[in-house]
């Protein structure tokens, strides 16, 4: 049986044409779906009832996923724990602030294969790559837990797994997102964070090129030299942080977006004075924004965040060399939501 999201409206068009449908009933069920945010064919009453019977025929349900539990934090987080159809399972995660943002966070694979020792998301290995369909069902889901006037805003793939090592399915699901009949979200809202693939990045660079739609960049810095961060990244071993900051610049030439650093403060890793000037001199001269991000502790994991006075010391003395900080404050930590908390939680056996 099909699975109504893993198409594109090409790909619908000749299943349509197959079925000897109209191809505007393609439209009339996108809207139905993006827009009233319906999730079975059923209530789609401007439908005969025939095709609402061969549609559910056809493709059974559109969501395929499982939700098996929903937590909600007082600062109006919202987390998702989907199974999917072969037991395996991810976090997605609806963040609103008071600007009227409101930021899809989704993960793009099952698990995840850079085993940084300070994230939860890896902490249960690598299993696979979600497909377009399993990644769409993420923001349909974090969609339909708004108000029936408001819709989501913006997009962060910060969640579970590497997005570059998942650029197909990734970019798929973002065209759906840019689409004026979709979520008709801007790809000038849309973020995309990456350990450092070099490869990656050109790939997503020319992927900009293609459709011109110019996502922005965030790479996980999180060390200001080599020896430090392949131990806080092991993939680092595979690359280096040169080749990682001349592929960041040739995204910035292509699309003209400054790229985010983020780095995560762990205390007594790299958060010291050091650390600060190595930082600065790799940024010097970069059209670039650090986002410093006081680490969000994970139970069982034995790193920690600096103090406050700390990161205020740390984000101070950066500034003072000329480099542009921004703090990322935490959003839904209390339900194990933040940046570095999703996990592939409660794999079934």
């Amino acid at each position: 049986m099909q699975h109504f999201l893993e198409l594109t409206k090409t790909e619908l068009a000749t299943v349509f044409n197959g079925l000897k449908l109209p191809k505007y009933r393609i439209a009339q069920i996108r809207h139905w779906i993006f827009a009233r945010k319906t999730t079975g064919f059923e209530p789609m009453t401007d439908l005969p009832k025939e095709l609402r019977t061969l549609l559910c025929e056809q493709f059974g349900s559109i969501l395929r996923g499982t939700e098996l539990t929903r937590q909600r934090s007082d600062d109006a987080s919202h987390k998702l724990l989907v199974e999917w159809h072969d037991g395996e399972r991810i976090e997605c995660v609806l963040i609103q602030n008071n600007r009227q943002h409101r930021t899809a966070c989704i993960s793009t694979q099952v698990g995840c294969p850079m085993k940084c020792p300070f994230c939860a998301s890896g902490m249960d290995g690598f299993v696979r790559n979600l497909t377009r369909g399993e990644i769409l069902e993420q923001l349909l889901r974090l969609n339909v837990l708004l108000p029936h006037h408001q819709r989501l805003t913006h997009i962060v793939v910060m969640g579970i797994g590497e997005p570059l090592l998942n650029l197909d399915s990734l970019l798929s699901t973002l065209d759906e997102a840019a689409s004026p009949d979709g979520f008709d979200i801007s790809p000038r809202r849309v973020t995309i964070s990456t350990v450092g693939i070099p490869e990656g990045i050109r790939r997503l660079a020319d992927a900009v090129i293609q459709t011109g739609k110019p996502y922005k960049l965030a790479v996980s810095l999180h060390a200001p030299n080599d020896e430090l961060r392949s131990r806080l990244i092991p993939y680092n071993r595979n690359t280096n942080i040169a080749d990682i900051l001349t592929a960041s610049d040739d995204y910035f030439a292509v699309t003209g977006r400054r790229v985010t650093f983020e780095y995560t403060l762990i205390e007594g890793w790299n958060d010291q004075t050091e650390h600060i000037a190595e930082l600065a001199e790799l940024l010097r001269n970069r059209t670039a924004i650090v986002n410093v991000i006081p680490l969000n502790s994970v139970s069982g994991l034995k790193f920690r965040a600096p103090s406050s006075r700390k990161v205020q010391h740390f984000v101070e003395r950066l500034e003072s060399f000329g480099i542009q900080v921004k703090v990322r404050f935490r959003k839904g930590d209390k339900i194990a939501a933040a940046c570095g908390q999703l996990r592939q939680r409660l794999r079934s056996s």
